[in-house]
């Protein structure tokens, strides 16, 4: 059976890559979801649509290095995965919003543990970083085991944690579920601003496009 190429539209020019895919290959037992897919990745906010199980969530992690492809080749800036593994994650942000990895400790302990490893990181007395937590409604939670917060909670504070690392390649899985109204609108504003950047390059996976942000590019998985 011949598996359907992802469409990818309004391609980033070589000289504007930041994430090069070639010849990717990945494949569960019941269902090959990519044979040979390359795209390039540039600056601004990227969309892979699809629906239910079109593979959204699984390309991300490919991207990330989280699941090992069968073939083909990453690389951001010229850092390969394969052979450079650790170099090439240190340039990609990518936490999967089910995890419960971090659990047993707070959010303002998770922030510490991220801004070490993040040169980029928005210091903790910075006026960015507070606007953030407020704009997610987080500054009540940040004492808080991890395991106490509720869905929506958790996942802002991935998605806190992401905008304030500054990553050369941000990755970032069904944003709004769980979240309330207005952190939604907070998202789509932060959204809209990193459509605007020329160094870095954020990733969304979702059904459809966020109203009101600037998309560089689609990549449609199909239905």
């Amino acid at each position: 059976m011949s598996v359907p190429t992802p469409l990818v539209t309004a391609p980033c020019s070589p000289q504007n890559t930041l994430l090069r895919v070639d010849g990717l290959a990945f494949s569960y037992p019941q269902r090959v979801l990519f044979d040979g897919w390359s795209a390039c990745i540039g600056p601004g906010v990227t969309l892979v649509r699809g629906g239910e199980s079109s593979g959204k969530t699984s390309l991300l992690r490919l991207l990330a290095g989280d699941l090992a492809a069968q073939a083909g080749s990453l690389q951001i800036k010229g850092v390969f995965l394969q052979a450079q593994p650790e170099d090439y994650r240190r340039s990609v942000f990518w936490i999967d919003p089910r995890t419960d990895v971090f659990d047993a400790i707070c959010p303002n302990q998770f922030f510490a543990q991220q801004r070490a490893k993040w040169p980029g990181f928005l210091p903790a007395d910075a006026a960015a970083w507070t606007d953030l937590l407020a704009g997610l409604s987080l500054s009540e939670h940040l004492d808080k085991p991890l395991y106490m917060l509720s869905t929506g909670s958790k996942r802002k504070v991935w998605l806190a944690a992401a905008f304030a690392a500054g990553a050369t390649l941000t990755l970032l899985d069904d944003p709004f579920v769980a979240l309330d109204k207005a952190s939604i609108r907070y998202v789509l504003q932060l959204l809209a601003a990193a459509a605007g950047q020329g160094q870095r390059a954020c990733v969304v996976a979702y059904y459809e496009a966020p109203p009101g942000v600037a998309l560089a590019q689609v990549i449609d998985l199909g239905d």
